[in-house]
């Protein structure tokens, strides 16, 4: 089944596009299976790429686990009565987040409604 699109511009085409349409038209060209082979070869080598920065980034990372936990305890033991003074505040700020968000989005909305208004 060929698509009505298709089928209305060929119905369309005047003489200087069936001229140019037989200039471009040729055979099937016999390779004996080589372009399949070089798909199939693009095809490997582009999931390779795929694949090749994730397993990259999990190597890494189970790599670099035990150097960073042992980082954060060296940093817990250096920084542990100076994390306490400035931790604290932080945390304040952290319970007020969902307001912050929320009032954010408000003033968002706001705006966008105005900006909606004046055009």
């Amino acid at each position: 089944m060929t698509s009505k699109i298709i089928n209305m511009a060929e119905k369309t085409q005047d003489a200087e596009d069936r001229i140019m349409e037989a200039l471009f038209q040729s055979d099937v060209i016999a390779d004996d299976g080589f372009s399949d082979q070089v798909m199939r070869r693009m095809r490997r080598q582009l999931w390779v790429r795929r694949l090749a920065l994730p397993i990259a980034m999990l190597i890494g990372a189970a790599i670099a686990v035990r150097p960073a936990l042992e980082l954060v305890e060296i940093g817990s033991r250096l920084f542990g009565s100076f994390a306490d003074a400035t931790v604290l505040p932080g945390v304040a700020l952290a319970t007020q987040l969902p307001v912050l968000l929320v009032g954010g989005l408000a003033l968002a909305l706001v705006m966008a409604t105005f900006r909606l208004f004046e055009e």
